[in-house]
């Protein structure tokens, strides 16, 4: 009997792929407002976030500086993210987050 892999399903046709925890680092480089660009990542890509550090200053209503975020996203959007970021010429870059559990 063959059983169907329980870490992805099929939902209104869509595949739901396993999500990586990520921490993504973007670089601010005064072309989109720090609100804005958090408010894009969760309204339009669905994807929630927590902001670990950020360092950002203001110029004339203009965002400079560096965010990092916690991240849990699948493959497929966030790379509908990345696609986003280069487009805005927004510097980012990951590192997967791993974390030890202990029993």
């Amino acid at each position: 009997m063959i059983t169907p892999n329980p870490s992805q399903q099929v939902l209104n046709g869509k595949i739901n792929l396993p999500k990586k925890e990520l921490i993504l680092e973007i670089e601010l480089n005064g072309k989109m407002k720090f609100e804005q660009l958090m408010n894009t990542i969760y309204s339009q890509f669905g994807i929630c976030h927590r902001v670990l550090s950020a360092n950002v200053e203001y110029v004339n209503g203009r965002s400079f500086g560096s965010v990092q975020l916690y991240i849990s996203v699948n493959s497929e959007d966030y790379d509908e993210l990345e696609v986003y970021l280069q487009k805005n010429k927004l510097l980012s870059t990951t590192v997967e987050y791993v974390c030890r559990k202990y029993l």
